[in-house]
């Protein structure tokens, strides 16, 4: 059931995403583009320490719902907007909607799958996400160009509407639950951020850059080249992705989660070098085939070690954390790239390019925190 309502809710606000930039540009702001995704995540990580809190002292269920509510209501009032400025604004709006649905969905998944399972799990989840994530660009540009944009709105809609109603079938699993009150919108520092799932946190921010600059600039990027079905390059991304979530999510149960992610780390710094040096339709498929690898398995590997790491009173505030740190790199992989972009194909190289320093540098860091906690068990076993 969890992971039919996360296809479903994935899909309805990622079957937008590859037309609306031709959406804004025809508003009159292409330059405006970064802000697309940028702005998106600004407000989901704004809302991350607001669902953490609430599920774990309202509950998982309440948060999923919440999330999916938004999505709706957000792609109904799209057909509605005529400016720029009512664009963006919507996709702030539109951001709450990531901010607690996959909270929600992640800690439930947590309270019911035990610790040596957690990976598969995860790995699990995500490849339905993944699923819907694929799914949804593929609908959304056969409906747009078959009914136009208006009907792909409400398609997402409807898509948002029946991830709620999958959802009402699951039982609750926070056990303590408290009344919804004014204290769960009072948020302090201690809510912002799990110190227990710091290093989880970093490894996000510098690998979660690159799926920002992916998404904002592949589209153009795969038109440079002579790519015209964008949904093409983005059901690439998710293949490959989808081909690995399950097995890097066991594997991390077994060998560890770190060896799994220095792997993709490795992965995601070769396909944004072979991006960079990219010059043809097959350069850009084989280094979007290895991205696709390389989130497959960061992204249920991290949750995963994420959950290990929490305390089980502060779940919620754990996977918020992770979640917070993700929107924080997508959201500054999408704006910066947009500003290096600007409209010039000549400056994809330079995104490319800071895009796999950054991978590279969380390998690194990966590196040297295994280290660090090897001298540490060593100190404590003598």
């Amino acid at each position: 059931m969890l992971c039919v309502s996360s296809l479903l809710f994935f899909a309805s606000f990622n079957m937008l995403i590859p037309e609306l930039p031709a959406y804004l540009t025809s508003l009159g702001g292409p330059q405006y583009k970064g802000l697309i995704i940028s702005l998106f995540t600004v407000t989901a990580m704004v809302s991350r320490p607001f669902s953490g809190k609430m599920a774990d002292k309202v509950g998982r269920k309440p948060v999923m719902i919440v999330g999916s509510l938004v999505c709706c209501f957000a792609s109904l009032l799209y057909p509605a907007v005529s400016t720029v400025f009512g664009f963006l604004l919507l996709r702030l709006v539109h951001g709450f909607s990531t901010g607690f649905t996959p909270t929600g969905l992640t800690a439930y998944l947590s309270d019911i799958i035990p610790a040596n399972k957690r990976g598969e799990a995860m790995g699990l989840l995500g490849t339905a996400g993944t699923v819907g994530m694929a799914a949804g660009p593929v609908v959304g540009g056969a409906v747009a160009n078959n009914f136009g944009l208006d009907f792909m709105f409400y398609t997402s809609s409807v898509f948002a509407i029946a991830s709620i109603l999958v959802v009402m079938g699951v039982k609750e699993t926070l056990t303590e639950r408290k009344g919804f009150t004014t204290e769960v919108f009072k948020i302090h520092k201690r809510d912002l951020l799990e110190p227990r799932v710091l290093v989880t946190c970093i490894v996000m921010l510098l690998t979660a850059y690159s799926y920002g600059a992916v998404f904002t600039v592949i589209p153009d990027f795969g038109e440079s080249v002579g790519i015209k079905n964008k949904g093409l390059l983005f059901g690439f991304v998710t293949v490959a992705s989808l081909s690995v979530r399950l097995i890097a999510g066991k594997a991390s149960d077994r060998y560890g989660r770190r060896r799994i992610l220095m792997i993709s780390s490795v992965l995601c710094t070769v396909a944004m070098a072979l991006l960079a040096i990219g010059e043809t339709p097959r350069d850009l498929m084989i280094a979007i085939t290895l991205y696709g690898a390389a989130h497959g398995m960061t992204s249920p590997t991290l949750l995963a070690w994420a959950t290990d790491l929490s305390d089980e009173r502060h779940k919620g505030r754990g996977i918020s954390s992770l979640y917070i740190f993700m929107e924080m790199g997508i959201g500054i992989g999408a704006f910066s790239s947009g500003l290096i972009i600007a409209n010039n194909p000549t400056n994809f190289f330079t995104t490319f390019v800071t895009s796999s320093l950054l991978c590279f540098i969380a390998f690194c860091y990966l590196i040297i925190h295994w280290q660090r906690h090897s001298r540490k068990a060593k100190k404590q076993t003598q």
